[in-house]
C-alpha cells in the first residue's frame, strides 16, 4: 500500500474545519455526505446549510457526494468552510431540491440548486457518473433543454421531475474537433513538492496516462502511482482530457496513491 493516498480508509476520520482563521475537529465516516457534514455544522456553528460552502485543494465539495468520492480527504485534512451573507433563506425555505436523472439502463437522483442552469447540472452529472458533458443532451417532459443562461426551474423543472439523458455518439473522427493545445496547472498534494503548481502544455486528445509520464519523464514528480483528480471526479488514466471536459486554463489535481475501488 502506497504511504500517500489510500482509498481503503477507516471508517472513521479527524478532520479539521477551518474558517476565518478558527479551526474546529470533528469526526466523520467515508459514507457521510457533503450535506450531512454541512447540516451538523448548521447545529454545531448556527450558519444556514444553504448559506455554507465546503472546499478542500480549492475543489468545491458537493452536497450529492459522500467522502468516499473524494479519496484526497484523509485523516487531518483541512476543510475550508466559507459562509455567504445573506439577509434571509429563499422564499420557499429551500434552496435546494432532488431530480431524477434517467439514463438508459439506470437511474440516479441529483441535489440541484433551484436557481442553477442546465450546463452546471450536466457538470454534476459528468462528476457522480464520469458522462462527457459534450456527449449529454437533457430532455425534460419532451423539451431539451439548451445550455443558456436558463434555470431549470424556469424550464419547469421541480422537485422529482425526471430529466432524461441522450448520449450524443462522439466516435466517429468526422465528429471530433482537431486537437487542441490547453494550458493547464497541475497541482500536487502538500506531500508532494509542498504542493507545487505546475504549469503545462498538453493537445486535449492526450491520455491522463499520457500525463503522468510526461511528469515523470521530467521528473517533476518521483517515480510512484498516482491518481488525478478534475472537477471533484476521479481521471481514467485511459480516457483523453477532452473526454473529461478538461478545458483551457484549468487545474489538475494529483495525488500519490492508486484506485482501489471496483466501481471506477
Amino acid at each position: 500500500m502506497n504511504e500517500g493516498l489510500s482509498l481503503e480508509l477507516a471508517a472513521t476520520m479527524r478532520v479539521i474545519i477551518v474558517m476565518s482563521g478558527c479551526e474546529l475537529a470533528t469526526e466523520i465516516t467515508r459514507q457521510e455526505t457533503v450535506l450531512e457534514i454541512k447540516q451538523r455544522l448548521e447545529r454545531l456553528l448556527g450558519f444556514p446549510t444553504f448559506s455554507q460552502s465546503l472546499a478542500v485543494y480549492g475543489l468545491e465539495l458537493v452536497d450529492g457526494l459522500d467522502m468516499d468520492d473524494y479519496p484526497c480527504i484523509t485523516e487531518g485534512t483541512k476543510i475550508h468552510l466559507t459562509v455567504e451573507a445573506a439577509n434571509h433563506p429563499p422564499s420557499n425555505g429551500y434552496s435546494k431540491m432532488r431530480v431524477i436523472v434517467k439514463f438508459p439502463t439506470r437511474k440516479i437522483d441529483v441535489e440541484v440548486d433551484q436557481t442553477e442552469t442546465v450546463h452546471s447540472l450536466k457538470e454534476k452529472i459528468h462528476i457522480l457518473e464520469g458522462t462527457p458533458i459534450p456527449r449529454m443532451s437533457l430532455f425534460s417532459s419532451g423539451r431539451e433543454l439548451e445550455d443558456d443562461f436558463w434555470s431549470l426551474t424556469e424550464y419547469g423543472v421541480r422537485e422529482s421531475s425526471e430529466i432524461v439523458v441522450f448520449l450524443k455518439n462522439l466516435s466517429k473522427q468526422r465528429h471530433l474537433p482537431p486537437s487542441r493545445r490547453l494550458s493547464i496547472v497541475v497541482q500536487t498534494s502538500s506531500s508532494l513538492l509542498n504542493a507545487a503548481a505546475i504549469p503545462l502544455e498538453m493537445k486535449d486528445s492526450c491520455t491522463v496516462s499520457d500525463l503522468r509520464q510526461v511528469l515523470l519523464s521530467r521528473e517533476i514528480l518521483p517515480a510512484d502511482d498516482y491518481i488525478f483528480v478534475h472537477k471533484q471526479r476521479l481521471m481514467r488514466g485511459d480516457c483523453s482530457l477532452r473526454w473529461h471536459g478538461v478545458e483551457d486554463g484549468e487545474t489538475l489535481y494529483v495525488f500519490r496513491g492508486t484506485v482501489m475501488r471496483g466501481s471506477f
